[in-house]
């Protein structure tokens, strides 16, 4: 996996001070995109044992409320498969930060048995989310006054909430 861009302290994606992790590769290609460079799966830089360290000291402040992934797109199947052992660890490390995630695709997809973006690993990505925002951005329906997300058709999904009630429940923290 390659990822594009990490941001330390960025307060744009994700509830309160976040260590944000741009990956690489998508084959979404959102109309509007507001980083199509990142669907090319080699963009960047190679996510390797060093920068999963990296992440990891920059997540330890107290201030810093958690890790976002977002890109390109966490949930192409190369991805959720560098993904999800590092998530297992800031996971263990840090239990009480919350992990957010960006997808182009919806939830619903990503149960889905043979969809593109289900792969061995989905379950357990998923598992580790406190947050999924999903849905494809469709520059039709942009509205910037959205939290944390582009176009309305997209949601942030509680997956604390999800899991424990078996159905959809909506973030909404004002």
């Amino acid at each position: 996996m390659y990822y594009g861009e990490i941001k330390n302290c960025d307060i744009a994606n994700g509830e309160g001070v976040r260590v944000t992790l741009f990956v690489s590769g998508c084959t979404n290609h959102c109309k509007g995109c507001f980083q199509p460079e990142t669907w090319d799966f080699h963009y960047g830089k190679p996510f390797t044992e060093e920068t999963r360290a990296e992440l990891v000291r920059l997540l330890a402040p107290d201030y810093i409320n958690g890790l976002t992934l977002l890109g390109g797109d966490p949930f192409e199947p190369e991805n959720q498969r560098a993904l999800a052992p590092f998530l297992r660890h800031v996971r263990e490390t840090y239990p009480h930060k919350t992990i957010w995630a960006f997808t182009g695709f919806t939830y619903e997809a990503l149960l889905t048995e043979g969809a593109h973006s289900r792969c061995e690993v989905t379950d357990q990505m998923l598992s580790l989310l406190d947050v999924l925002v999903d849905g494809p951005y469709i520059e039709a329906q942009h509205d910037i006054s959205l939290r944390f997300r582009g176009s309305s058709n997209q949601r942030l999904i509680d997956m604390n909430e999800t899991r424990l009630q078996r159905q959809i429940v909506l973030w909404d923290r004002n």
